[in-house]
């Protein structure tokens, strides 16, 4: 195999690579070596077909797959060589001439492909020993616990059963359904003795506000529409008519916030019932700062780090971007005008969004990389388990559409990951606590959304 390089300008790279026909040759006589003993023709036993009858009748597909294991390993060795990391996987481009692939397969020629890919580049990762981030705390006031103490209430209503009663908002109704898409029942679809509040939003759009003033014992057809990112792409956008009996519509009752309602929960009294909220809202504190802390680490690697990046990575991360946003543009009926911006406007400030998105997924995966961060498969099945608890009813169908999607457990893999990482730097920074107030602390981040970096592109790279 001869390497050469026919161009090198940046991070974009193009390699000639050619394999000469005695190195074919060796590899077509190994191939079909491997492959006498299993072929069986008509007069002929298995195994004892002629080398030259087999060469004749699978010549040309056994020089293909040749061609190709051949293609693939000599790029993934030129590259390797080379001690770089491709951004994406390379471009192989054979001669447009298809005379000169006609000779290599026949055996009369070199064969000859160019190879273009661009680099991960070289980065120098800060000392992180030398950054200093701020994390916030805040007290819990006694005014949260109780305003979350009525929110308990509310969740732990009963519901009294009433005869020829409307079903209003808050109350409960109890349904058997059977789903259809275009007219075709789907799995997950159908169900008996399900309850569901009217107006909890316990199910896809649109299917409590056709349940509305039903009765004990209607049958109605109600139409739906799954989300957009429903997890099952076969369902995803579509809508749906369901067959619903309505067997029961039961009353709401509120439980008074005593020790009554604390015991009912499993708890000895109000006071230990309104610790155990304080807690929890103490850790939702903590999350929230936590998401503040990792903000401000994002922040500082973007400021202290600069190197040239991948075209290829900064195209792709805008495009997805972009086609998010123009999505949920259509769907909000808003236009570029309505923001009081132009389009060009708009795709400069999100091509910036994009550069700051590969350049810490890179920076964060050198880092990562250097700390041998993983990701279990206990967090990866941790992860599952709560995009499956999204959807009440439709837990068997997640969990296929991630068995059979690696690119979707990928993305599962991407957050946990960057958090992992997040952790080790601020591990090794200065961090130093501030007492705010809990409205201070619970301040929207600017731009949170389009802001926070995905998945490090350069793990495991």
């Amino acid at each position: 195999m001869q390497v050469s390089v026919t161009s090198s300008e940046g991070l974009k790279r193009t390699l000639k690579v050619v394999i000469d026909q005695g190195e074919l040759g060796e590899r077509f006589n190994s191939r079909l070596d491997e492959v006498k003993d299993t072929i069986q023709l008509k007069g002929f036993r298995r195994g004892k077909v002629p080398a030259t009858h087999i060469r004749k009748v699978y010549g040309r597909s056994l020089m293909a797959e040749v061609m190709q294991k051949a293609v693939e390993e000599s790029t993934e060795k030129a590259i390797a060589d080379r001690k770089e990391r491709p951004a994406l996987e390379p471009r192989i481009e054979f001669p447009e001439d298809q005379s000169e692939i006609e000779k290599v397969m026949a055996g009369q020629g070199d064969l000859a492909y160019s190879v273009s890919f661009e680099v991960l580049p070289d980065i120098t990762v800060a000392d992180l020993t030398g950054l200093e981030f701020e994390r916030l705390v805040a007290d819990v006031p006694e005014a949260e616990v109780d305003k979350a103490l009525g929110q308990i209430a509310s969740r732990n209503v009963t519901y009294t059963p009433q005869e020829d009663r409307a079903a209003e908002e808050q109350d409960q109704v109890t349904i058997d359904f059977v789903g259809r898409v275009d007219g075709e029942e789907f799995e997950g679809g159908k169900a008996e003795d399900v309850p569901l509040v009217i107006g909890a939003g316990g199910f896809i759009p649109g299917f409590e506000e056709g349940l509305k003033g039903a009765k004990a014992g209607e049958e109605r057809i109600v139409k739906a529409t799954f989300p957009a990112e429903y997890p099952v792409a076969a369902l995803a956008g579509k809508e749906a008519e369901f067959t619903v009996n309505v067997k029961a519509v039961g009353v709401p009752t509120t439980p008074a916030i005593d020790d009554e309602l604390a015991k009912g929960l499993g708890l000895e009294s109000l006071d230990q019932l309104k610790a155990r909220v304080s807690e929890q809202i103490a850790s939702e504190y903590s999350q929230v700062a936590r998401a503040k802390l990792k903000r401000a680490v994002l922040d500082k690697l973007d400021e202290v780090h600069q190197f040239e990046l991948p075209p290829s990575l900064v195209e792709g991360e805008f495009n997805g971007i972009w086609q998010d946003l123009t999505r949920r543009m259509e769907e909000a009926k808003r236009t570029f005008a309505d923001e009081g911006k132009t389009e060009e406007e708009v795709r400069e400030e999100y091509r910036k969004i994009a550069e700051r998105r590969v350049r810490l997924g890179l920076v964060l995966g050198e880092i990562g990389n250097a700390a041998k961060v993983d990701v279990t498969q206990d967090e990866l099945r941790n992860a599952l388990f709560a995009q499956a608890r999204r959807f009440p009813g439709q837990e068997k169908m997640v969990y296929e559409y991630f068995q059979q999607n690696p690119q979707a457990v990928a993305q599962l893999r991407a957050p946990i990951y960057e958090d992992k990482v997040i952790d080790h730097i601020a591990e090794q920074a200065k961090v130093s606590e501030r007492k705010v107030a809990p409205d201070e602390l619970l301040a929207p981040i600017d731009g949170e959304e389009a802001e926070v970096a995905p998945a490090a592109p350069a793990a495991g790279a």
